[in-house]
């Protein structure tokens, strides 16, 4: 059975709740990377926007997608998953359509804050609402999702490139009318989740577990961050997520500073996400049957973490290669241990991410899986945002001094550090359900 033969087999087996979750999620992610990669050039380009302009409008999205993570996973628990999921897709309709019509900075802050909240109200609902379908197969179910979501990465910005190629406002209302067709859709055809009121799971959770009731918002919250495994567990992870943010920031900076500003440049990058996507679309279903016949939950996701941090390697050693003058040999230099470390990386979270997606529910004991959800995604969150400020000051620093090795060791060692946190968590029980999870 082949790979894209097996992933079609795969989603046919699962609800249909689940199967349109994954096709919608390859279309949100079609259209969000349709969009985004070319927006700054437009804001700065096309608009005429000062560069501190295009960073707070930039910014204020992935703020308000980040910073309201938390909210939309408990509105999604409490209001239901699919509310959140059709309010999500409506509002990014209106905030990307806005973007491609309006010009003023304010106007762009506001299109642009309502298509992060749009997020922000969408992914956590999604996620849950996936793990309760699949049920006992929820691990198989995120390594489709992973399958599905790396193939909108991979086309989107294709897609883009001809769009904008004619008007950047086109990209937006082509973007917007994927995300109207969805909120459409998704009225139509998503099964609603029954859920308990108490505990945002199936009913009967709650009795289930001998839990009263959480009673307002802020308990709900403050029992979270009182999960002291749960903590644990979204801190070590957040080790993950910065590592393999670098294919968008640490990757691209150095395939330039060895390649240069030209063309040759710009393919070395586009490589490094054609690698990481092709990898996961034919790989990730195989990968994780293959995982999950040999280790635990906690265990994959450490094997996957020293992948990641065994991902940089190549670049380390590359480093102390001379660099060429010119031609082929100096792109190669700068394309292959970047590429090489993109597809190490693309391994080490397929190796992790469905397995991870799954010790979210477990620690959730099945109970408002949504909030969960999302308090981790705003960890995850705010551990890229303080580990790109790192990552970008080491590598400064690292060209200052001529020790161009200096980001390429911080990043190995975090992913080792990451993969020692998890397996001690594994070990010492933490990663089992903290109570009998329902879904």
């Amino acid at each position: 059975m082949t790979g894209a033969t097996g992933t079609l087999a795969q989603l046919r087996s699962h609800p249909r709740g689940v199967q349109l979750l994954l096709v919608n999620q390859f279309t949100i992610n079609l259209g969000f990377y349709m969009l985004m990669p070319y927006l700054a050039a437009h804001l700065s380009g096309t608009l005429g926007l000062a560069a501190w302009a295009v960073g707070l409008v930039l910014g204020v999205r992935n703020f308000s997608q980040q910073g309201m993570f938390l909210v939309g996973g408990t509105l999604a628990d409490r209001l239901g998953h699919k509310p959140m999921i059709v309010a999500g897709c409506v509002l990014r309709t209106l905030g990307f359509a806005a973007l491609g019509l309006v010009s003023s900075v304010p106007a762009l802050i506001a299109a642009s804050a309502v298509a992060g909240l749009a997020g922000a109200l969408f992914n956590p609902a999604v996620r849950a609402y996936l793990a309760a379908d699949a049920g006992d197969r929820r691990v198989e179910a995120f390594a489709l999702f992973q399958v599905f979501y790396q193939a909108g990465i991979l086309l989107g910005p294709l897609v883009g490139l001809v769009l904008t190629g004619v008007d950047f406002s086109l990209t937006c209302l082509v973007a917007a009318g994927l995300f109207a067709v969805l909120s459409v859709v998704q009225i139509k055809a998503l099964p609603p989740r029954p859920r308990d009121p108490d505990t945002g799971a199936a009913p009967g959770t709650e009795k289930a577990t001998g839990d009263g009731p959480p009673g307002g918002v802020l308990r709900q919250w403050r029992g979270i961050l009182a999960h002291r495994s749960f903590l644990l567990f979204s801190l070590a992870m957040t080790g993950s997520y910065v590592l393999t943010f670098q294919v968008y920031l640490a990757l691209p900076l150095e395939v330039r500073r060895i390649g240069g500003e030209g063309g040759g440049a710009t393919a070395a990058v586009a490589l490094l996400f054609v690698v990481s996507g092709v990898c996961t679309i034919l790989g990730q279903t195989r990968m994780t049957a293959w995982c999950g016949a040999r280790w635990e939950p906690g265990v994959a996701v450490a094997i996957g973490l020293v992948v990641m941090g065994l991902a940089f390697v190549p670049l380390l050693v590359a480093t102390a290669l001379p660099v060429p003058e010119a031609g082929t040999a100096r792109w190669l230099l700068a394309a292959l241990p970047p590429a090489l470390a993109a597809l190490l990386l693309a391994v080490g979270t397929m190796i992790a991410y469905p397995f991870e997606m799954d010790i979210v529910v477990r620690l959730a004991g099945g109970r408002w899986v949504a909030t969960h959800y999302g308090f981790y995604q705003t960890v995850c969150g705010i551990g890229i945002t303080l580990g790109n400020l790192v990552t970008g000051a080491a590598v400064d620093a690292s060209r200052a001094a001529g020790a161009p090795a200096l980001p390429w060791a911080a990043l190995g060692v975090l992913g080792l550090g990451s993969a020692v946190a998890l397996h001690a968590l594994h070990r010492a029980g933490r990663l089992a359900p903290a109570r009998p999870v329902t879904v």
